[in-house]
């Protein structure tokens, strides 16, 4: 194993639940022999998933100089990435420590990484293993029993004619983020002043990225380091219990959030996918798998959208991370891309595909001997949109990863809910031509990064799931969010732009990241970072900075803004990053709860706005000790992702995301109204 490669494996090894649409990473690979695309019914692909391998009983650090055998490879092979996390977008050191042996261990066996890893000896692995996290053991601490309900709280509760209230990433089915003060327990006068009401630790996690379904007085939410769904009771918001727990197979990571459903003949379902794009359905009642399904077609195929769950079908957007494998010149770039599936929801056998483009071909020699194929990217970050009364799901894509640069890349797509076929697509930035170690003047040994005459070295996909915005008028828009930092609005039967609003120009972890929220005629667009000025699309306006921004929905302009400043003295990020976890930057998708806007920063700053106004109601301060109520202890840190909920008179939230230089953390918080 080279220097390089197993720097890239020890980074894949704590990337398995990334955050960002820029580096993804996948668990299990797949043997696959694939029809041919677009086609009906059907299973698209015969798959012979890859065993999962037990971690090797860990290496010892017993020297006589006392030095960790495992030190000299890290050194070696993994300082420079792990060393400066900001620049290379890698777990820091601090947040390394922070994962499970377990964890890192699956990555390296099962992950996306596990042939670059193949000429590790056991241990070898686990040396290098047990020193970045800093254990020698896999075993993890089993906090369930001190939290275990009992009695009438034992049993999972899901009557009710309006019990499910959070049932997808933007918790209805059209993606809003909107939660009345009837479904949250909570008013907009509440939330200005609101204080910890319990603590909740997960022990060996560092990336809190998915939010859990709400029905009734039931919290199904996944941790995704750990490979479990938790099924919380909340009914006593001041003492909540643990219902049943899932694990997966071989405790394999998770990913998406989770989806909740009820089918046509009346079972309740929970829909969620790993980092090895198996798709997982259970019995919510029970916490029992109703199947599971590996939805991996190509090499590098990885979930990451919410699943979103009808009467008749499971529909699982997929999305691919060869993006962060190609900066490798042993990888022959690119032919991956990403698609929809429509899935039984009995079976989880396929319906129906929709691939966002045919599959790669050789275009030319990259300058070796070696070729560079495509076309390649489109991957599907977000949570698409089931608009049954239209028959169309509506979803957004990421840019290429090799030319050409096709046009359902940056692109809104609408495609045929029976049958998958596209209606329309809109491609927002052409030529936006990016993979891991490009950019605008690559170094000549990248060889699968293409020159000035065919990219724009842009990075501005849409990871921000899109929105179908109902608005005073009674008349429906499809709004969407773009790292270039704009939000658009689309007429949802044509594709048709209605408008554009460039709040900055973006970048590769800037604009609108990970959501808009929707209500009473406004969009809400979180920025993270503006960009730099581009002639023709955002000029500069000093006024412009990273913050939330209130857009009118039929127009586009801007209502008001909130831009939170960093606490005094705190160290100013360094130029062209996003400030890591110093910064007071917001990339998570926002809430909507009553009258309040619910947004959150990469430092850990909770914040509540007046919907109306933009008025800061209450702020808190999330990145710090906690003892957990289940007896473990943990910490806060950086918010980012879908972290935000509410329920039963409680405002839920994650804290912590070790990723790109922030802070990591293992929390689930909850806060409830002073008094």
């Amino acid at each position: 194993m080279t220097k390089s490669l197993l720097a890239t494996a020890l980074a894949a090894a704590s990337l398995v639940v990334i955050a960002s649409c820029q580096t993804p990473e996948q668990g299990r690979e797949t043997i696959v022999v694939r029809s041919a695309p677009g086609h009906d019914g059907g299973d698209a692909a015969a798959q012979a998933p890859v065993s999962h391998d037990a971690p090797p009983a860990p290496t010892q650090a017993g020297s006589t100089t006392g030095v960790h055998p495992g030190e000299a490879i890290y050194k070696a092979t993994c300082a420079a990435c792990h060393d400066q996390p900001e620049a290379t977008r890698s777990p820091s050191r601090d947040n390394l420590k922070g994962m499970s042996f377990q964890f890192v261990n699956y990555a390296l066996t099962n992950g996306k990484m596990k042939d670059m890893a193949a000429n590790l000896t056991a241990d070898e692995r686990a040396a290098v293993v047990s020193y970045v996290t800093g254990r020698d053991t896999s075993k993890t601490v089993d906090w369930t029993p001190n939290l275990m309900c009992t009695g009438a709280r034992a049993a999972v509760d899901l009557e009710g004619p309006n019990a499910a209230t959070a049932t997808h990433f933007g918790y209805d089915w059209r993606n809003t983020r909107k939660l009345t003060a009837q479904q949250a327990g909570l008013t907009t006068a509440q939330m200005g002043d609101m204080e910890l009401a319990w603590a909740i630790a997960f022990p060996d996690a560092t990336i809190m990225r998915s939010q859990g379904a709400i029905v009734g007085k039931n919290l199904f939410y996944p941790v995704a380091e750990a490979g479990k769904m938790y099924a919380f009771d909340l009914s006593d918001p001041a003492k909540p219990c643990v219902q049943w727990v899932y694990t997966t197979p071989g405790e394999a990571p998770l990913r998406t959030s989770v989806a909740y459903g009820v089918l046509g003949d009346g079972t309740p379902l929970l829909v969620f996918s790993g980092i090895d794009s198996t798709v997982h359905a259970v019995d919510p009642r029970t916490g029992k798998a109703l199947w599971t399904k590996p939805v991996g077609v190509y090499s590098h195929s990885m979930t990451t959208g919410t699943p979103s769950i009808l009467k008749d079908r499971v529909i699982v957007p997929v999305a691919q991370f060869e993006i962060s494998v190609a900066a490798d010149n042993k990888h022959e770039c690119c032919t991956n891309h990403g698609y929809v599936l429509s899935l039984d929801p009995k079976t989880g056998a396929q319906q129906w595909r929709y691939d966002t483009m045919p599959d790669a071909t050789v275009l030319r020699d990259r300058g070796d001997g070696q070729p560079l194929k495509g076309p390649s990217g489109a991957p599907i970050w977000n949570s698409p949109v089931v608009d049954e009364t239209r028959g169309l799901v509506f979803f957004a894509t990421g840019e290429s990863n090799s030319p050409p640069a096709h046009k359902n890349t940056n692109a809104v797509i609408a495609i045929d809910l029976k049958t998958g076929k596209e209606k329309w697509s809109f491609h927002a930035t052409p030529k936006d031509i990016f993979n891991s170690g490009c950019g605008p003047n690559p170094a000549e040994d990248k060889l699968n990064c293409v020159g000035p005459d065919e990219t724009v070295y842009r990075d501005v996909d849409f990871g921000a799931s899109v929105i179908l915005g109902k608005g005073s008028d009674g008349k429906e828009l499809l709004y969407a969010g773009q790292k270039s930092g704009s939000a658009w609005a689309f007429e949802p039967d044509t594709g048709k732009v209605v408008w554009r609003t460039p709040l900055g120009t973006g970048g590769a972890l800037g604009g609108v990241h990970w959501g808009i929220a929707f209500d009473n005629d406004i969009v809400y667009a979180p920025i993270t970072a503006v960009g730099r000025p581009i002639a023709g699309e955002w000029e500069g306006d000093p006024n412009i900075k990273s913050g939330i921004y209130a857009l009118d929905a039929k127009t586009g302009k801007i209502k008001w803004q909130f831009n939170p400043e960093p606490p005094p003295g705190t160290p100013l990020p360094a130029p062209g990053t996003r400030g890591g976890w110093r910064g007071n930057i917001l990339s998570a998708a926002p809430a909507v709860i009553d009258g309040a806007v619910v947004s959150a920063a990469l430092n850990g700053a909770l914040y509540v706005n007046d919907a109306k106004t933009g008025k800061l109601l209450w702020s808190y301060e999330t990145a710090k000790d906690y003892q957990g109520i289940n007896g473990v202890a943990g910490k806060g840190g950086a918010i980012d992702s879908n972290s935000i909920t509410a329920m039963n008179g409680l405002l839920l939230v994650n804290s912590g995301y070790g990723m790109f230089g922030q802070a990591g953390g293992n929390m689930l918080l909850a806060f409830k109204p002073k008094g």
